[in-house]
């Protein structure tokens, strides 16, 4: 699943983010979701979330329910 829809983040998940200094290269970061950062149900490049480890950015592709 691609991460452009709130609904289907929730805390817990597996997901791959792309962090705001990587967007140019599209290098992904795995990590688990802490929080949900973006307010809109949708979002064309990806929901923000933060990482249990701190990091935060875009979600590209969700990796577990």
């Amino acid at each position: 699943m691609n991460g452009q829809i709130r609904g289907q983040i929730a805390p817990g998940m597996q997901v791959d983010i792309v962090l705001k200094q990587d967007q140019r290269t599209g290098k992904l970061t795995r990590g688990i979701v802490k929080d949900i950062l973006t307010n809109s149900p949708s979002h064309p490049h990806g929901i923000k979330v933060r990482l249990t480890d701190g990091q935060v950015g875009r979600v590209k592709q969700i990796l577990s329910q």
